[in-house]
């Protein structure tokens, strides 16, 4: 049985560690059997790197607590550490050194890389000989099958074959894998994605482009050597990089997380796996196929996933309907009329009970939404989301209320 890693993307929205403890338990009987914990700055880093560190990072207590709680539940950890991404190959051989090494003859940026590679996972192996590093592949693909076999970095890691798609060329995998094969690698791994990969603002799951992406790589892996497939990483992106906004919070995915790994774990998804996944989630008639409706489930953070999709259908259509789209409005306290104070005393009764009205039940579903994300996530995630989900439309409804009491009173 191969691998699935779930893939904790912890450089935004990082989960409070309680809520981690209550989500391991579904992860493990939903099909992982293991964490691919992505750390960045939530690592309580100490001496020379604790700048690293966000105020909102774990603390060395509730890191040690969190490994022996997936421990407890049969779950292994493999840290991500971020090491030679894809700004650094961006700019390999800018350095003087490196465009000194690149004029020597048959030096090639590639190589250069792959030097690198080497370097760090050969320190890696006599430091910790039990361990092997799982590397991002893309940096590997359009290296030559010689270059490759020649730089002995396939003794020393094993890569990572990436693709969030619906449609990722199955035939193309296949063949990857069996170039990769030749080249000496004695094992590769897959990474789908159960969220943050269908726009960097996403608010809500996309959950048939996700499962189309599992079934996509079953494909590949039912026409790969059985031997050759360690594992399969379900990656959940919280941001694009650092400079992004947030995507999917990690509540509002795990209906499609539990889909994913339940079609993983069962070979395809069949209306019975499907019925699987609405026992655990406690979710009758889990919709797969468009965004779902608010409705109840009992797994940890369904609340912050209920009042997420309400916010995310409802709160701007709604201001727009009132501000762009009602008579009274548009015809009678257009913005011309706001900035000078001038309405009708009719218009008043037309127009005001209908604001305060939506102003009060969006400032009730905010505070509900407020209390339960306050359950899983940090004080400063929850200010980053509500700034770029909430404040901009309840902030046009806050004050078109604002200035109807303030024309009201300049009639008077």
């Amino acid at each position: 049985m191969w691998r699935r890693l779930v893939h904790l993307d912890l450089k935004g929205a990082a989960p409070r560690a309680q809520y981690l403890e209550q989500v391991l338990p579904l992860l493990r009987a939903l099909g992982a059997t293991g964490l691919l914990l992505e750390y960045e700055d939530t690592f309580p880093y100490t001496g020379p790197l604790e700048v690293l560190q966000a105020p909102h990072a774990y603390s060395p207590e509730e890191l040690q607590a969190l490994l022996s709680w997936a421990r407890a539940q049969g779950l292994d950890v493999v840290p991500l550490v971020q090491s030679f991404g894809h700004m650094e190959v961006y700019y390999l051989g800018e350095g003087e050194e490196s465009k000194q090494w690149l004029q020597q003859q048959n030096n090639t940026p590639q190589k250069l890389c792959l030097s690198h590679i080497k370097a760090v996972a050969t320190c890696l192996a006599w430091s910790y000989p039990m361990v092997t590093p799982i590397v991002w592949d893309d940096m590997l693909r359009g290296i030559s099958e010689e270059t490759l076999a020649e730089s002995g970095v396939p003794q020393l890691v094993q890569p990572m074959i990436w693709d969030y798609a619906t449609d990722i060329n199955v035939e193309g995998k296949v063949q990857l894998i069996e170039k990769y094969r030749r080249c000496g690698f004695s094992k590769v791994w897959f990474a789908s994605a159960f969220k943050g990969a269908t726009g960097a603002n996403q608010s809500l799951t996309l959950i048939g482009h996700h499962l189309r992406n599992q079934l996509e790589w079953l494909q590949v892996a039912q026409r790969s050597p059985a031997d050759v497939l360690e594992g399969i990483a379900l990656t959940g992106w919280q941001r694009y990089d650092h400079f992004a906004v947030l995507c999917e919070l990690l509540p509002v995915a795990i209906p499609s997380l539990a889909v994913c790994l339940q079609a993983l774990k069962n070979g395809g998804f069949s209306e019975k796996v499907k019925e699987n996944v609405e026992n655990i989630l406690g979710m009758p008639n889990l919709e797969i196929e468009t965004f779902m409706s608010p409705g109840l489930g009992t797994f940890p953070g369904s609340s912050v996933l209920t009042l997420v999709t309400q916010i995310s259908f409802h709160l701007k259509s709604s201001v727009d309907e009132l501000l762009e789209r009602n008579r009274y409005s548009t015809g009678w306290f257009s913005p011309y009329h706001r900035k000078r104070k001038i309405i009708h005393p009719i218009i008043v009764h037309h127009l005001q009970p209908d604001a305060v009205r939506l102003f009060s039940k969006w400032s009730a579903v905010v505070q509900d939404l407020q209390a339960a994300m306050e359950q899983v996530f940090p004080r400063c995630a929850i200010e980053e989301w509500m700034e770029e989900n909430v404040h901009p439309h309840l902030q046009k409804l806050q004050e078109v209320v604002e200035d109807l009491d303030e024309a009201i009173r300049a009639q008077n």
